[in-house]
């Protein structure tokens, strides 16, 4: 049993040493953040065509991140396999394209091979290498130096904490490119619709409110006992009182109706001005499906209101709708 503690107690230091080294990797990673950085910044900025990203082997895997990543923050960018790029799919490569090569050695035989290519096409090279003096580094007009001081692998051979800088230093790329760009939630939430955070901000109260005679709509001198009637016909689990104006003053729930018969013997001289919940939330139909359902969570309600600038009704949004959607 010792013997399997001792192990045990051996494979969580190595744990936390390996979680130690890579951490520290990434936080030199501040210390050369400068000039450099900021030129590499300002060329993915202006770069009219796409952003390419290119690496080997372990490389090519956090490369293949960083182009999704730079994707869905409002940078075109797609990963090219250079192997692959001699074969052909080098023509992918136009003029007004921007590559990022990765190569912690900055020697990677495949990646030199693209060289005379993105010479000849004048491309603007951006090097992710740990080794500054390497061919990469040299022929590259920007250099982000993604070097450590040893690999979480203690074998020393397997890429850990380098490509753990690399990993942190593309999200760096990404983040800063995101703000440049004036790049809002809603941008991003529009790349990515077949999630339930997409969803929510996809749709809008608009798309989703139920309206015109579907609506269960009362006057406030309206008997109880009808308003309990137009709740039942409309199967909303609620109505709206309005006054003569025609602004909401209320509502009256399922909920309400329950406590309402339980409080009263006799409830037939009841109107619905006199058993209505008053300043009830609602939502503007401008407003993301998202916030719909937030507040219905917030406040453990499962409708909405759906009123204009006047707090005229225009419309009911029902949980229901929103788990349909999948919003919810």
């Amino acid at each position: 049993m010792l013997q399997t503690l001792n192990k045990i107690s051996s494979i969580n230091e190595l744990a936390r040493e390996v979680l130690e080294i890579e951490a520290q990797s990434i936080l030199k990673l501040k210390e050369r953040i400068g000039e450099d950085f900021d030129r590499a910044i300002d060329i993915l900025y202006n770069c009219k065509g796409r952003v390419i990203i290119t690496g080997m082997g372990k490389s090519g895997h956090i490369g293949r991140k960083i182009a999704a990543t730079l994707s869905s923050t409002g940078t075109p960018s797609y990963f090219l396999h250079p192997a692959e790029s001699t074969h052909g799919d080098s023509g992918l490569i136009t003029r007004d394209d921007v590559v990022v090569a990765i190569s912690n050695s900055g020697e990677t035989a495949e990646l030199l091979n693209l060289l005379p290519l993105i010479e000849r096409f004048g491309v603007p090279m951006i090097a992710m290498t740990g080794k500054l003096n390497s061919t990469l580094a040299q022929k590259s007009e920007v250099v982000l130096d993604i070097s450590v001081e040893k690999e979480a692998c203690p074998l020393g051979k397997a890429p850990t904490a380098s490509t753990t800088a690399t990993l942190a230093m593309g999200d760096a790329v990404a983040i800063c490119l995101l703000k440049k760009r004036g790049f809002t939630e809603e941008d991003f939430l529009m790349f990515h619709p077949s999630g339930a955070l997409g969803k929510g901000v996809l749709y809008k109260v608009s798309d989703m409110m139920i309206v015109g005679s579907a609506l269960p709509i009362v006057e406030e001198n309206t008997t109880f006992q009808k308003t309990i009637s137009l709740i039942s016909e409309k199967k909303l689990g609620a109505a709206i009182i309005i006054n003569n104006s025609g602004e909401m003053t209320g509502v009256l729930t399922d909920g309400d109706i329950r406590r309402i018969i339980l409080k009263y013997e006799n409830t037939s001289g009841l109107l619905a001005k006199d058993v209505m919940t008053r300043n009830p939330k609602t939502i503007k139909k401008t407003d993301l499906a998202a916030k719909a359902l937030n507040i219905m969570e917030k406040h453990s309600i499962t409708s909405l209101v759906v009123c204009d600038e006047e707090n005229h009704p225009v419309g009911m949004i029902h949980i229901h709708d929103l788990l349909k959607a999948g919003v919810a």
